[in-house]
């Protein structure tokens, strides 16, 4: 089985990329802090933790910047599979 470089580069990019517009979003609302209180407090962890106001410009930064590196990961990551795949297809040479 073979993965198209771009294909998987635009897969994972678009599941960073929403992940992260999700985050700006409850950031918009006001949950990001007690969402983050949470997930820290279930991770026995306690640190201060701040969140800034919401900016639009901003948040299409974190947006674009995690589509662009999750493309790049998933195309790197096709790239290597189907390497590693046409060499476990090639039959082994035997020394003698």
């Amino acid at each position: 089985m073979t993965l198209h470089p771009i294909r998987t580069g635009f897969a994972l990019g678009s599941v960073v990329g929403l992940w992260h517009l999700a985050w700006a979003g409850l950031v918009a609302v006001g949950w990001a802090k007690p969402l983050l209180d949470f997930v820290l407090w279930m991770h026995f962890l306690q640190f201060s933790v701040s969140v800034q106001p919401f900016d639009a410009g901003r948040a299409a930064v974190l947006v674009a910047v995690t589509f662009g590196a999750g493309f790049a990961l998933g195309a790197l990551f096709a790239a290597v599979w189907n390497r590693l795949q046409g060499s476990a297809a090639a039959p082994a040479r035997k020394i003698a």
